[in-house]
Parts: structure tokens; sequence; C-alpha cells
């Protein structure tokens, strides 16, 4: 991908997910439990729901981060249960590249596998918060592989955020828009994106301890 029109399009989805951490109206809880919490509201992008997960971690965002970035060198593939493989298709600049991210058959395999590439914008703020926002792409070196549905990813992303006054804790937040394409009941969407969404937090807090306990 051309690079001016990658850094734009990069910058554009950035803004969109700083809006939805921005913006506090219209959420509706949907899971509760063990600190975290999940909540959607209609997705302005595609007929389906914005997902946004919150929860505290033990661990410094340094940490935190390098169990979540989507760049290379993340930890993702090692611990996310919805992550089989991660790879650089393209490195535009340090904070801006095009990945490719596989992961497995799930909901008792009613949803099998998918990929998703997408643009990724690495972005970091003067209170020490980093942010990633990605949205799906087409790439001519990663055309659909057999045996995966070519899932798309609408405006998504986290924000790996310090706690003040606790420098050992992070909170990370988390947005996932994603129309997981093929012909699936909307009820096994609904119920799957919660309940791995609740996992995601468990394993990450699982990850980041033993990665640097």
């Amino acid at each position: 991908m051309e690079a001016a029109r990658a850094a734009q399009m990069g910058e554009a989805v950035a803004e969109k997910v700083l809006q939805y951490r921005q913006d506090q109206s219209g959420w509706k809880i949907c899971r509760e439990g063990n600190g975290v919490s999940v909540c959607w509201r209609p997705s302005m992008e595609f007929p389906g729901k914005l997902y946004r997960g919150e929860g505290i971690l033990n661990g410094t965002p340094e940490n935190v981060w390098d169990c979540v970035k989507p760049l290379a060198g993340t930890l993702r593939d090692k611990w996310d249960e919805n992550v089989t493989s991660f790879e650089i298709i393209q490195s535009i600049t340090d904070t801006l590249c095009i990945s490719r991210t596989t992961t497995p058959s799930a909901a008792m395999k009613l949803i099998s596998p998918r990929d998703f590439v997408d643009l990724v914008l690495v972005r970091k703020y003067e209170d020490g918060t980093v942010s990633s926002s990605a949205i799906s792409v087409e790439h001519p070196s990663c055309p659909p592989k057999p045996g995966y549905v070519r899932g798309f990813n609408h405006p998504c992303g986290c924000f790996c955020e310090p706690l003040p006054g606790a420098p050992g804790q992070t909170r990370l937040v988390t947005f996932f828009q994603t129309d997981l394409s093929g012909l699936l009941p909307q009820s096994v969407v609904d119920s799957f994106f919660p309940r791995s969404m609740a996992v995601f937090y468990a394993n990450l807090q699982r990850a980041v301890t033993t990665f640097w306990h």
C-alpha cells in the first residue's frame, strides 16, 4: 500500500477509535465479572455491534503493551486463544504496518477459521497511554487463503492506559467491531464476542504474570 494513503487512512481510523474511547453514551453492558466489563452499542459502520471491553490489569503499561501490541515482536499469538498466527505483511513506518492475523475455529466449530488483513497504526499520548487502531484492507501479497474465511475489521483497537497513583497497574480499553463474514446465525455472533472478550482479559492477565514475574 502506498505510504501517504496508508498514513492518511491510519490517522482517520485512529481518530474514530479515539472518539469511541471518549464517547460514554449509548453503551449497554452485556457481560461483567472478574473486574472486566463488556458493553456494546449498534455499529455505525455495518449492521452489527461495536463492542467495548474494559479491565484493570496487574502489570505495567509497558508489559501489558508487549503482550497486546499488533506489531513485530508481539507475544499475542503465544497467549491469546483467539489468535493462531500473526505476521507483518508490510512495514510502512515503525508505527504503521499491514498485518495478517489468523484465528482458530470457535463456538464449537460453528465459526470456522478466519483471517484478517489490517492496516494498523500505533499512537503514543503525553500521559503515557499507547493505542493501536486498525481497519481491514486488501493487499496484493495477501489474497484469501484456502481453509480460511476472510473476515473484516471495521475501526477497532485498544488503549493501554497507566493508572494514576498505581504504577504497577494498567487500564486496558478494547474496541471490537468485526464482521466475521460467512453465513453465521446472529445469535452465534452475539454470544461469541462478549465471552471471547472476557476470556481475552483473563488470558492476558495470566500472560503478563507469566512473562514478567
